[in-house]
Parts: C-alpha cells; sequence; structure tokens
C-alpha cells in the first residue's frame, strides 16, 4: 500500500510541476489568477481547511477595504519601520480579511494593508495586489468580526481608549452580556466595565481643573479618559 501511495503521490507531483509550467506561460493577471483558483482548490483538499492561513490568496488592492471599527493605532515611527521591514523581508504575514461578496474587508493587518497601498516601490513589486487570509466563513457577523480584530490586535500596538470604549458599548448594544465580552476580547471583569463607563467622559470632564504639567488644549480624548480613571482608581483605593 506504501508503495503504491508513494507511485500515486510522485505521479500527482509530476503533473503539478507541469500545471505550474503551464501556468508561468500566461500574462501577469491571468497566472496570480489561476494560482489563486488552483491553491483554493488545494486548499479545499487539504486536512488543514479549517485553518484560514492555509490559503494565501493574492487580491487587487481596490478589492480590499479597511474596517471602520480598529481601535489600533501605530506610531509614526513604528509605521516607518513596518514599511521598511516589508520592503526589506516582504510580506511574511498575510491580511486577516473576510469576504463579502466580491469584496474583502480588513479583520487584522490594517497597516500592512496601508504599505501595500501607499509605499510606490511594494506597490510595484507586488503588482497592485495583497496577500490575504480568508476568516472562517461562519465569523461573519459584525461583532464576530469586532472580537477576532480585538483579539488578533490586543497583544500589539496601542489600543485607543476612546475606541475599544465604543466597541464594547456596541457589543452591548449587539446583546453580548458582560462574561462573553471579557471572554471573546480577553479582558477581565473590572476592564469591561470601565470601558462600559468611559463613553461621554470625555465631554463629561471637558472644564475638569488638570495639573499644570497638562497641555489641555494638545490632550486627547485618550488620555482625558486615563487620566480620569487614574484618579477614580486613587479615590477608590483611599
Amino acid at each position: 500500500m506504501s508503495k503504491q501511495l508513494n507511485f500515486l503521490s510522485a505521479g500527482i507531483i509530476e503533473r503539478g510541476v507541469a500545471l505550474a509550467r503551464e501556468v508561468a506561460t500566461l500574462d501577469l493577471d491571468a497566472q496570480i489568477d489561476a494560482l489563486n483558483a488552483i491553491r483554493e482548490a488545494l486548499h479545499a483538499a487539504s486536512p488543514f481547511a479549517d485553518e484560514p492561513v492555509d490559503f494565501v490568496r493574492w487580491e487587487r488592492a481596490g478589492a480590499i477595504t479597511a474596517n471602520d471599527y480598529n481601535p489600533n493605532s501605530v506610531a509614526p515611527p513604528e509605521m516607518r519601520l513596518l514599511e521598511h521591514s516589508i520592503t526589506e523581508d516582504g510580506y511574511t504575514q498575510p491580511i486577516v480579511a473576510w469576504r463579502n461578496g466580491d469584496l474583502f474587508e480588513v479583520v487584522d493587518g490594517f497597516h500592512r494593508n496601508r504599505v501595500g497601498r501607499e509605499s510606490p516601490s511594494v506597490r510595484a513589486r507586488v503588482h497592485g495586489r495583497l496577500p490575504l487570509s480568508i476568516v472562517n466563513a461562519t465569523r461573519t457577523d459584525r461583532t464576530d468580526r469586532i472580537a477576532s480584530t480585538i483579539r488578533h490586535n490586543r497583544a500589539r500596538g496601542k489600543h485607543r481608549v476612546q475606541a475599544m470604549s465604543d466597541i464594547v458599548v456596541e457589543l452591548k448594544r449587539r446583546n453580548w452580556n458582560d462574561e462573553k465580552i471579557g471572554r471573546e476580547l480577553g479582558m477581565d471583569p473590572d476592564e469591561v466595565l470601565r470601558l462600559t463607563q468611559i463613553t461621554g467622559l470625555a465631554d463629561l470632564f471637558a472644564d475638569r481643573e488638570f495639573s499644570k504639567s497638562w497641555d489641555v488644549d494638545a490632550t486627547t480624548d485618550d488620555e482625558i479618559v486615563a487620566e480620569v480613571l487614574s484618579d477614580g482608581k486613587s479615590a477608590e483605593e483611599e
């Protein structure tokens, strides 16, 4: 049986190599589209078909849209480093997205998406395409996509406090209880509570007298919220 399997495998590999040579004769766009289709078929037959990273497709940048809820921010120096990394090392991680008809919405990799669009050298090198790994088809509900983005981002970058608060409030409005929010987003109950309470605090404390070290005009909503929460915590501890 083992010899038969080896014989069959050798024949499949031989036909695969011949197919690859055929694909290489196509013009660029047809070549990329053919490779996407072949890889998708192989992914369907793969023992790792449930793992999105098993199939990375190269899609036109114009078919990829950013989401409107990402609370992750990257400072300019880190953004420049990311561009340098992709320029020097290439794309070592795909952009995670979900499929909506003929379009794809970014779940994770917003800044990798930006580099591929905005860096002339990178854009030319990847022929106006971007590498996508598509989240499992069952996770198409907005709340599932939001939770997926947060899980991808929480261990890296910096989350804007106000944006995270808005997300928690939106999930609660979509009937997620505190326990589910904490479980899905990796938060403890106290963090969920504080983020729930933040919405509107920046406006509420707009006239608050801060210490002289604060430049109120230059202070962001996130910094105001962080100061308010810090003061509130101290009061509780006292």
